[in-house]
């Protein structure tokens, strides 16, 4: 009796672990078919041509088209020509008016980072931020624009600048087109 137990038992494994796929190869491949469609998000025809990259000459020629000042150097190690623009670097000090309440330094502060969006959605500046101390010069924005006289009327125009809390020193700034921040 042992015996035929036994061998019903090692039966019912051998049965259960018998490799039979649980699915039908047709099924297998639909499922393939539709999970490498799914991942396709839009036809290789729909998809937009990236911008052709103008060349140093070309990109100066623009610039200079606008009003901005250029120069532009060969580097020495790459051999690439590098393309200098003028920026405007205004430097943001503590103004005379700083007797504000809490209330209206907050409604002040809430306008000053709205009008430096602006800015930068207009792409009239490129970066802006504030200094890490308590210093008087509270921080910078670089704007990207062609003559100083229209940094000035832009960081005239910031809410804490027209409010006194804030004042602007503003100093042209060359640096080089299209290098990133590291």
């Amino acid at each position: 009796m042992k015996k035929i137990v036994c061998l019903f038992i090692v039966l019912i494994a051998f049965i259960a672990c018998k490799d039979e796929p649980k699915t039908p190869v047709q099924d297998l491949e639909n499922d393939v078919k539709d999970i490498v469609e799914d991942s396709i998000v839009e036809p290789i025809s729909e998809i937009e041509e990236l911008p052709v990259k103008l060349s140093v000459a070309d990109l100066k020629k623009e610039l200079e088209t606008k009003g901005f000042k250029t120069f532009d150097y060969v580097d020495e190690t790459t051999k690439d020509t590098v393309l200098m623009q003028q920026y405007f670097m205004a430097f943001l000090k503590r103004g005379p008016i700083r007797g504000q309440n809490e209330e209206e330094a907050a409604d002040l502060q809430k306008e000053h980072l709205a009008h430096l969006q602006k800015m930068y959605d207009l792409g009239y500046a490129d970066i802006s931020g504030p200094f890490g101390d308590d210093g008087d010069i509270r921080g910078i924005t670089i704007y990207n624009v062609p003559t100083l006289k229209m940094a000035d009327s832009l960081a005239k125009s910031d809410p804490m600048v027209k409010a006194g809390r804030l004042e602007i020193e503003i100093h042209p700034w060359w640096a080089a087109k299209g290098f990133p921040l590291r």
